[in-house]
């Protein structure tokens, strides 16, 4: 889904964090686990999702990080349809470094200016930039240990709770 949702013609503003609702409820993964378990989730019940990293996840792990999970997953689950945030929290060099990486989407919460900024960078890149977090998902981080199965089973669920 990269692309989608970039930057609209004419709109000077980075995009909110829900414009693009066709990607689907967010989905807040920690580990390689968790993701595989969303994507299942989300092919088994033919519902697109949005995987969101950890709050400032971009800063610690890194896009690298981030990049490696969701293409390991992605081969683990061709079939689901998702999207992918990766928090830099506030940090300009971690959304910076994100964007170079291509990652297909970055959260960026900082100064208004400097979020117009890396916007207009990301939309040079095909990155699209959002100025905050997803409202309506599932966080796993209580999960963090769990199987991918009880993963698989508890977006599962999520997603039904969701309804049609």
């Amino acid at each position: 889904m990269r692309g989608k949702g970039s930057r609209r013609e004419g709109d000077e503003r980075p995009a909110r964090p829900d414009d693009d609702v066709a990607a689907g409820p967010a989905i807040v993964v920690y580990t390689l686990a968790h993701t595989v378990g969303a994507l299942r989730a989300a092919a088994r019940t033919g519902r697109p999702v949005t995987l969101t990293s950890a709050t400032d996840a971009g800063i610690y792990a890194g896009p690298g990080w981030f990049g490696a999970v969701l293409e390991a997953a992605r081969e683990a689950v061709p079939k689901a349809v998702f999207s992918a945030l990766l928090d830099c929290g506030d940090q300009p060099g971690a959304a910076l470094a994100a964007i170079r990486a291509q990652v297909e989407s970055v959260i960026f919460t900082g100064r208004g200016d400097v979020a117009r900024r890396l916007a207009d960078i990301a939309a040079q890149h095909g990155v699209r930039l959002v100025t905050g977090r997803p409202t309506a998902r599932l966080d796993l981080g209580d999960d963090f240990f769990a199987a991918e199965t009880a993963i698989e089973q508890r977006c599962a669920d999520f997603l039904a709770s969701l309804g049609a």
